[in-house]
């Protein structure tokens, strides 16, 4: 078996023009996730018996889950019921024809990023004495500002590394974005090896650039991870 080389050199700078997708659904996910994230650790370790057990079934059924089947459940069976139900009240609106399929890949892959960094953010929280928030009530800061000048930037510390391998995984698991019919990289690909069969020359391509991107950001959070740990926390009452 030999390689078609010229495919693969043409092939391989084509597929870099769905990079902008795939970094611009992994930004928009992490974005979306985050304050989302962060928010239902909070409740988990502080809020009430009801919201606790609300956020812990979530990210249970999430992780539980196939994420194949939640794009499934999110780009087929949800629009579908919304269009029965918006036809049954007369209206003519068209969830398929109207909304960007690129839409509905941040929302899963929101969905999904939320309940891991959850359970992130929560192990983060956790590593962190509770007296801490005691102590920054008590010399006059309200609880958000203790969380916010003392808690997040220790814990962001802790949660950095793990927070880099969600971001990874996330950037590869953009590549089931296809089964919503969003060109991100893998789609390109394989649409390029379509034409003459060169399946195997194309997926080398997105394989090499995967590695590229990955291990980028891998270098851009390690930096960040110094950063982090360099500044001490600052209190300002």
């Amino acid at each position: 078996m030999e390689l078609d080389y010229g495919f693969m050199i043409e092939t391989f700078y084509k597929i870099w023009d769905g990079i902008g997708v795939t970094l611009g659904l992994t930004a928009l996910s992490l974005l979306i996730a985050l304050p989302i994230s962060f928010y239902m650790a909070v409740v988990r370790l502080r809020g009430n018996k009801l919201g606790a057990g609300i956020t812990r079934f979530y990210v249970s059924f999430v992780r539980g889950t196939p994420l194949v089947l939640q794009i499934l459940l999110m780009y087929s069976l949800l629009p579908s019921f919304l269009n029965f139900a918006l036809k049954s009240m007369g209206s003519s609106f068209n969830i398929f024809e109207s909304v960007n399929p690129f839409w509905y890949a941040v929302i899963v892959f929101s969905l999904n990023t939320i309940a891991l960094l959850t359970e992130v953010f929560r192990s983060a929280l956790m590593s962190i004495d509770k007296g801490q928030m005691e102590a920054g009530v008590s010399i006059g800061l309200t609880e958000w500002q203790t969380y916010r000048q003392i808690i997040i930037p220790q814990a962001l510390v802790v949660a950095l590394p793990a927070v880099s391998n969600i971001t990874v995984n996330l950037i590869k698991g953009t590549s089931l974005a296809f089964l919503m019919t969003v060109k991100d990289v893998l789609a390109i690909g394989k649409i390029a090896a379509s034409y003459g069969y060169n399946y195997i020359e194309a997926y080398l391509d997105v394989f090499v650039v995967y590695i590229i991107v990955c291990t980028i950001v891998q270098i851009i959070y390690r930096i960040a991870e110094k950063r982090v740990g360099a500044f001490p926390c600052r209190v300002r009452r």
